[in-house]
């Protein structure tokens, strides 16, 4: 038997040890979907060391820490790993109950934090003890249905082991005597933080029936907040004609065509998060993390008006992230014929790469065509959850491959080994292969999966692994 018979998609491959790493990467048709990280919300109030602790946590520096109170504002995700289980730890800025101005936002961000994590973390300055602050907190993560545990920080010795017992008076179970900036304690506390996790996280999308999480963006002023108040039916949102009204993201149900949606309505972005100051940069960071949060993502353009950069970034920002996509273009109410056939030239033009998006042209001004999105936000996630059995996919890249074989590289030409689909939420590919793939090639098997799958309104991400060729063994030819 020929090498050449030994490698191939009709699922042959001559080392079972790498037939097991396939498996590793690919799912059975009746495997459950891969289960989320748990998550933990680090909180407390300023400057007790949250973010130094989630460093610690981490393993590395990712935080930002500055001896200044309140330099952490939002709630920042961050992929931790301990004793073989990866989870999720929230930075969350300070919260004080009853915060003015900036600062209540900062403690707004904090509790949807707490509300959103399968376990959370108070995090107490074990040399200043409770304050009213922390017994303010207490009471609220008591009412919680969430796991709770209390760290002591600040403790760098066994000194200051005898401030830790006046925390048991939170009623949060045992405080744990900590240190974040010399790590004394560290691992008992992520050792207790694994315990605490349920077995299954509780926010997975769309499992426990509760309404989909729709992010409403777009650059300032395009009609965001008309949008949502049209759809609910009330003042929601403010609105004014100056652009930039909205500031923190505004959580609103909204039943459309018999189902209950969460919509979350945005601040516009202006400007990229990286060169942006002040409130508009916490601005930009919380609507990233409204498009993060979501499932799908609604981006509102104005119609009457020639795409600019900022609508393209936008879109760019939804689909890096991974989530369903739907273009709604504004103020209909205002495009005459020229405008809409100037319109297409531009979309035919400009959002090449996003045709598989779907359109709905609206007016939240008048309500029109405000009834269709909907159907397009369903449409979108039954694309982004769409999973291609392994066996059909692999029969369907097969007969594609050999009418169109990858272009030669270097002199050889890349063979496609295997192919699966590695999860959901968006689709994503893996192809095992003996070369590298262009660019061009990988975009090209990507439409043809649109073509045969759908995949309408739903980002594709398509991963090559390469196989080197492995030495003959025994000298077998």
């Amino acid at each position: 038997m020929t090498e050449e018979s030994l490698e191939g998609l009709d699922g042959t491959w001559s080392d079972e040890a790498e037939w097991a790493e396939f498996d590793e990467v690919s799912a059975p048709e009746d495997a459950a979907p891969p289960v989320p990280q748990p998550v933990l919300a680090v909180v407390g109030r300023p400057n007790v060391g949250k973010s130094t602790l989630v460093n610690r946590l981490l393993g590395r520096r990712e935080a930002v820490v500055q001896d200044t109170p309140g330099v952490t504002r939002d709630r920042v995700a961050y992929d931790a790993l301990w004793n073989g289980r990866r989870f999720t730890v929230v930075d969350t800025g300070g919260w004080e109950p009853d915060a003015k101005g900036l600062m209540a936002s900062v403690a707004a961000q904090a509790e949807l934090a707490m509300h959103t994590a399968d376990a959370v973390l108070l995090v107490v300055d074990a040399r200043v003890g409770a304050t009213e602050t922390e017994e303010a907190v207490a009471r609220v993560l008591r009412r919680s249905k969430r796991p709770v545990l209390l760290a002591a920080n600040k403790v760098d010795d066994q000194r200051g082991d005898a401030d830790v017992h006046s925390l048991w008076s939170l009623g949060l179970g045992e405080p744990m005597p900590i240190s974040a900036l010399h790590g004394r304690g560290s691992g008992d506390l992520l050792d207790a933080v694994l315990a605490a996790f349920p077995e299954t996280p509780r926010e997975v999308f769309g499992a426990s029936g509760g309404p989909r999480r729709v992010a409403l963006v777009g650059k300032p002023n395009v009609g965001k907040s008309s949008l949502l108040n049209k759809l609910t039916g009330e003042e929601r949102s403010v609105v004014h004609d100056v652009a930039g009204t909205t500031v923190d993201p505004v959580d609103s149900l909204v039943e459309l065509d018999g189902e209950v949606w969460r919509f979350v309505d945005t601040a516009g972005l202006r400007k990229r998060v990286k060169t942006a100051s002040g409130t508009e940069y916490y601005a930009s960071l919380r609507t990233k993390a409204a498009i993060e949060a979501a499932e799908v993502a609604i981006v509102l353009i104005d119609g009457s008006e020639p795409l600019s950069e900022q609508d393209l970034r936008v879109i760019t920002m939804v689909v890096e992230a991974g989530r369903a996509l739907v273009i709604a273009y504004n103020k209909w109410d205002l495009v005459d014929d020229d405008r809409r056939r100037q319109l297409e030239k531009e979309i035919d033009r400009e959002l090449v790469r996003v045709r598989w998006a779907e359109r709905v042209n609206v007016s939240a001004k008048t309500g029109r065509a405000v009834a269709k999105l909907a159907p397009t936000l369903r449409t979108a996630l039954d694309s982004w959850d769409t999973r291609v059995p392994t066996g059909r996919l692999n029969g369907w890249l097969s007969e594609l491959v050999a009418a169109n074989p990858p272009p030669v590289r270097g002199g050889r030409q890349p063979k496609i080994l295997f192919a699966t689909q590695a999860q959901t939420r968006p689709p994503t590919f893996v192809l095992f292969t003996t070369g590298f793939l262009e660019a061009g090639y990988r975009r090209f098997l990507e439409r043809k999966l649109r073509e045969t799958f759908g995949f309408v309104g739903s980002p594709v991400r398509i991963s090559v692994r390469v196989r080197e060729r492995k030495a003959a063994k025994g000298g077998r030819r």
